[in-house]
């Protein structure tokens, strides 16, 4: 099997998770501690915003790897391209 296109910012990649990992901890001590409401909606939109970058960051991955890699050989183009379209219509939801 061909290896993911964010295999080279792998390392980045989950420093940035293991940073959204401890921000979801920081949101659950917020509720444990009864922090105020708005405090708690600040830092859900922190983690909110640093997923949509990882997020950006795996797609431009993929289209420069995966997509590009199946356009220019022909295998799986269609696929490869459906699947980039069908990640970005999920982002663009979310």
């Amino acid at each position: 099997m061909d290896h993911p296109g964010y295999v080279s910012s792998k390392d980045d990649v989950l420093k940035r998770l293991r940073r959204i990992e401890g921000q979801a901890r920081g949101l659950q001590r917020m509720v444990e501690e009864e922090q105020y409401c708005i405090d708690i909606l600040t830092q859900v939109s922190a983690m909110t915003k640093a997923l949509q970058a990882v997020s950006l960051n795996l797609l431009d991955d993929h289209l420069a790897h995966c997509v590009r890699d199946a356009v220019s050989t022909g295998v799986d183009a269609d696929e490869k391209l459906a699947e980039a379209s069908a990640a970005i219509a999920r982002l663009v939801r979310s």
